[in-house]
């Protein structure tokens, strides 16, 4: 894959930004180049003279949040060493993190420097709008502008019901664009395009969301394996198992992602509220500013889901991620680690003493 003119990166987002980041390196004779993919101790980085295979042993560290990943922009040996060496990158201007696991507070950063972060959600299933919620707080945090692709809309035939269906996915997430696309068809496609042709764009969703088919859609070509979800859950095979930076033919670059199944937040309070942005602004009505918006008197949230203006699911839903996000949190943070208890405390100690009080002096 050869780019030529004298500013050959230029397709691939490198800017005036880029240019003044790389001038220390270029000055000890490195060339600056894209990560498209991370391997086992070595990746791919295309850089002016196409796709150089590189040594990763210099941007390995021990902490995961710093290790190279897709979409970085690196520091490469010139030609004529062998091996070649990714030498340093450049700060990440965004990062899109998970926590690897639930039991465990690190990162994993699934791809840098992304402008539009784009959800893929399967119509061939139920939607789960849980799942939505979760990827758009980690969207939001990262810094890219979210987008909703409702994939597989060939499916829903029936007009009406794919109406209700992208009206649910517009209610949960507030100030996202939400597209519906049928890539067997190409429906939707141009609109996707438009989006996706100028910066850098991360395709997200589980296995089986029809991510592949949306890359090959964009890319013009078979650049992803693609296989048939299973007919019994609409689950997916991994038929990617790495990440990997596609330019795209009429400009910007895509970075498709395997599936994944879990999806755990990483330090992401800001994306939640963004998420959750109508409970954030009742909140703030609210009598008490640390009202946990339960029994307490003047809690404008609770009196919204009275009314029927929040639903019951939204507010059960904004409270598991808030409490996921603080326990991931307060893992490396050992003082909100302390906070958190001792609010638990306070909490339950209210709680006993309005139980108390509604019992009476005789219980």
């Amino acid at each position: 894959m050869q780019l030529s003119s004298s500013h050959a990166l230029s397709p691939l987002g490198w800017d005036s930004h880029w240019e003044a980041e790389f001038a220390p390196y270029a000055r000890q004779g490195l060339l600056p180049g894209r990560v498209v993919r991370v391997d086992r101790g070595q990746c791919d980085v295309l850089t002016a003279d196409g796709v150089v295979r590189a040594d990763t042993a210099f941007v390995t560290p021990n902490d995961p949040m710093r290790v190279l990943c897709t979409g970085d922009w690196a520091a490469v040996d010139p030609e004529g060493g062998s091996p070649r060496y990714v030498r340093a990158y450049l700060p990440r201007r965004t990062a899109f993190v998970r926590s690897t696991s639930s039991k465990r507070s690190d990162g994993q950063i699934l791809a840098a420097n992304v402008d539009h972060a784009v959800v893929a959600v399967s119509l061939a299933v139920e939607l789960d709008l849980g799942r939505v919620e979760r990827f758009l707080a980690l969207a939001w945090e990262s810094g890219a502008q979210p987008v909703v692709v409702l994939s597989k809309a060939d499916l829903v035939p029936d007009p009406v019901t794919l109406a209700h269906l992208v009206q649910d996915v517009e209610t949960t997430a507030p100030g996202v664009p939400v597209l519906t696309v049928s890539a067997l068809h190409g429906d939707g496609l141009d609109v996707l395009r438009a989006l996706t042709g100028t910066g850098t764009a991360v395709l997200l969703g589980q296995s089986g969301a029809g991510k592949s088919t949306l890359a090959n859609a964009l890319v013009g070509t078979d650049v992803m394996d693609v296989r048939a979800a299973r007919d019994v859950d609409g689950k997916g095979r991994h038929t990617t198992t790495t990440r990997n930076l596609l330019p795209l033919p009429g400009g910007g670059v895509l970075i498709d992602t395997p599936g994944l199944r879990g999806v755990g937040l990483y330090d992401a309070e800001t994306g939640v509220g963004q998420v959750f942005s109508e409970i954030e602004e009742l909140a703030a009505r609210c009598r008490f500013h640390d009202c946990s918006h339960g029994s307490e008197p003047g809690c404008a949230v609770a009196a919204a889901v009275d009314s029927g203006e929040l639903p019951v699911r939204r507010l059960e839903s904004y409270r598991k991620l808030v409490r996921e996000n603080q326990w991931i949190v307060a893992k490396t943070d050992a003082r909100l680690r302390a906070e958190i208890r001792k609010d638990w405390k306070r909490k339950g100690a209210e709680g006993r003493a309005a139980m108390r009080a509604k019992r009476g002096p005789w219980t």
